[in-house]
């Protein structure tokens, strides 16, 4: 509306950026927009998988939101406005350049007079968190209603600070609207999820439930596994021409069974570990996998010599080039599905290390030992893109870590020589990583080559924005995965597609190593926090939201879903951050001291409840089993406390073992409390049914 705006970035993420805002004393709020369909030449390839087109800024939506886009609801309410004979309107944009880049946006923007919101920890928040909201404007706020009426309540804090709370109820969209003294009506858009062990819950359970396929009669060998399913009639999806969406490989073939592996490593099931144990077993390991850890790219096929009796769907075009045979899809030379199967055996080493008696199959050094294997095999020179950044790769990090606490030496110096050769590549170039698609996401271990680390920041932070909206907050430049994961088959920009929970492994981490840095933490939090939206109220989690304005829905698809889910559970967790203006901000999880007190108290509250960062003593906590409830910290920095309490609802683990990292030059920290022997790197926490209290001293 008044406040919106458009952002434009070099793609290189540094230099001087454009915003473009309402001329005052006009009537142009940003009311909505709609693409733009235009012809598309050789030179330009409008409207295709390099380009994805242009876009209308409209002030007056009514005629559209009547006929084209009657079936949805629009993100504002349209509006039209009718002239009597001498009456006139005028439209007016003001072009400004924001000299200090992308940080300097907010600061731009609010100097044209336009309202500027800043929410935290974003703009997806759960049920019974409540979350900050700061309004700057020059103007007073007059009046905020919630649309459902009841779905926020909105209490000020102080001028300009309010704490947004989501009714027990809600779920889904929800705009707030802002309305100010001199007439500017600002809107800022929120979606709801359940309570965050409630929404990975649900999703476990539909994953294993209804996207379990279990039919021994399949010839294609893929019983019993998690499969994609079709959320619009209810059903898995056993065949489609783009074959891997049917065969558990590729990204639209494996997102359902990497998001269920990888629940299971933050949030495990008894059961759902069962049935996966069974689903490595049978499946993944000598179907998908070949004896020497090869990975093909597809186990169905359209092969009517190899299957001449199998009922394919005669209504479905097998004709193109994506509905390969036997042989094309089993061929071995795609380097990005190995990260997926990696994923999964690594997930299923961390549960059968803090949790046992859940796993019956293999021990958790077959499933570390499997995982190793895989990626080491990916290197081979019959595998192709391996030189390339792979999408989830950041797993191969976490790999690597657990082989040096595991004390394998041998394993964890050949899997290093191996990423860092590939560092050493990119280092090297101009643009580096390379991918098979343009604007893909990928992640990639540094190895301490700062000047790639600082262009792969600065890219991701030239398209990955931070605005007062669910859906672009933090979300990805995603707009083609649609034709190879998605059901839906059209370019347009994704709502959280897995590019948002991927891109955020790197902002966040950089954060990590920059706890000043604020601007990092406020976009990678909104990009790991999108997987939440994509799962609706049953458990489905979709592969992205379609954001034309004349559909503005969830894909029917689970299509490519993992891979951002995988970005989340390993980038998410709670991080406190001290801001300049807004002192200290917590994103996932709730402040619970008093301002300037000596010491700070956090409850967490987000999905992976194992991961703690407390940036202003620029220090990384984490655990192997059951949650961190809640920590603080002496202001100074003298002293650290952490409650530890069982998973609830969940299987209960004997220990917990906590590991503390510190960024370089920071300082260092010991267990106090109780007295333990460190193993693993790290320190082993008896627990009990009841609360655990960890004491940690600065050294």
């Amino acid at each position: 509306m008044h406040a919106g705006y458009i952002r434009a970035s070099p793609i290189s993420g540094t230099g001087a950026a454009l915003v473009v805002t309402p001329l005052n004393g006009t009537d142009t709020p940003f009311e909505g927009y709609r693409n733009l369909a235009e012809q598309s030449f050789a030179s330009t390839y409008y409207g295709s998988q390099t380009f994805e087109g242009f876009y209308e800024w409209q002030a007056l939506t009514k005629a559209w939101a009547e006929k084209e886009w009657a079936s949805v609801t629009p993100w504002n309410p349209p509006s039209s406005r009718t002239l009597a004979p001498g009456q006139s309107m005028q439209f007016g944009l003001r072009f400004s350049v924001a000299k200090g880049g992308v940080r300097d946006l907010d600061a731009t923007v609010s100097g044209t007079g336009t309202p500027v919101a800043v929410g935290v920890p974003g703009y997806i928040i759960p049920r019974g968190s409540p979350a900050q909201l700061f309004l700057q404007s020059s103007s007073s706020v007059s009046s905020i209603s919630s649309d459902p009426s009841g779905a926020l309540t909105v209490k000020e804090v102080s001028t300009g600070s309010y704490t947004v709370t989501p009714s027990s109820t809600a779920w889904g969209r929800v705009r707030l609207t802002v309305n100010y003294a001199n007439g500017k009506t600002q809107t800022v858009h929120y979606h709801v999820t359940k309570a965050s062990t409630d929404v990975l819950s649900n999703l476990g359970t539909f994953l294993t439930t209804k996207q379990w396929f279990s039919d021994t009669s399949d010839p294609f060998g893929r019983t019993y596994s998690v499969m994609t399913y079709d959320y619009e009639v209810g059903a898995i999806v056993t065949q489609d021409p783009r074959v891997w969406i049917a065969g558990l490989s590729d990204e639209g073939g494996t997102g359902a069974y990497l998001a269920a592996m990888m629940k299971q490593s933050i949030q495990p099931n008894a059961d759902e570990v069962a049935k996966l144990e069974m689903f490595i077993d049978k499946v993944l390991w000598g179907t998908i996998q070949t004896s020497d850890y090869a990975v093909r790219k597809s186990i169905f096929y359209y092969d009517k010599s190899a299957l001449p009796s199998y009922p394919y769907q005669t209504t479905f075009d097998w004709g193109s080039w994506t509905s390969w045979n036997k042989a094309s899809a089993y061929a071995i030379d795609r380097a990005y599905n190995y990260v997926h199967v990696t994923a999964a055996y690594w997930s299923m080493y961390r549960v059968a290390r803090a949790y046992p008696s859940l796993v019956k199959i293999h021990t958790w050094d077959w499933y570390l030992a499997q995982a190793y294997n895989t990626i080491i095999r990916a290197m081979k020179t019959d595998v192709g893109y391996n030189r390339d950044g792979l999408m989830g790769e950041t797993v191969f990090g976490e790999i690597l870590t657990d082989l040096t606490r595991e004390g394998k030496a041998t394993e964890a110096s050949a899997l290093s020589a191996a990423m860092k050769s590939r560092a050493a590549q990119w280092d090297s170039e101009a643009v580096p990583y390379g991918s098979e698609m343009a604007w893909d996401s990928t992640g990639q271990e540094y190895f301490g080559y700062t000047s790639t680390m600082t262009k792969t920041v600065n890219s991701v932070l030239g398209y990955m924005p931070t605005v007062p909206h669910w859906g672009w907050n933090g979300n990805a430049r995603r707009y083609w995965d649609n034709l190879y994961g998605g059901k839906l088959q059209r370019i347009e920009r994704q709502i959280h597609h897995y590019g948002s929970g991927l891109n955020a492994l790197v902002l966040l981490s950089a954060f990590r190593s920059n706890a000043s840095d604020w601007y990092l933490l406020q976009a990678g939090y909104g990009g790991t926090s999108g997987p939440l939206s994509n799962i609706n109220q049953d458990g489905f989690a979709s592969a992205s939201f379609h954001s034309w304005p004349n559909t503005l829905k969830w894909d029917g698809y689970s299509g490519d879903y993992g891979p951002g889910f995988l970005g989340m559970a390993l980038g998410s967790g709670t991080y406190a951050a001290q801001h300049p203006t807004f002192g200290v901000l917590v994103y996932g999880g709730t402040l619970t001291s008093s301002a300037g007190a000596s010491s700070v108290t956090v409850t967490t509250q987000g999905p992976v409840r194992r991961k703690v960062f407390i940036g202003p003593l620029n220090v990384l906590l984490t655990t192997d089993a059951g949650v961190i409830d809640s920590f603080s910290y002496a202001s100074d920095g003298s002293s650290i406390s952490l409650t530890l309490t069982q998973l609830a609802g969940g299987p209960t683990a004997s220990s917990a073992v906590v590991w503390v990292e510190t960024t370089s030059g920071s300082a260092k920290y010991t267990v106090s409390s109780p007295a333990v022997t460190q193993s693993r790197q790290g320190w082993p926490i008896p627990l009990s049914s009841s609360a655990v209290t960890v004491q940690l001293k600065r050294a």
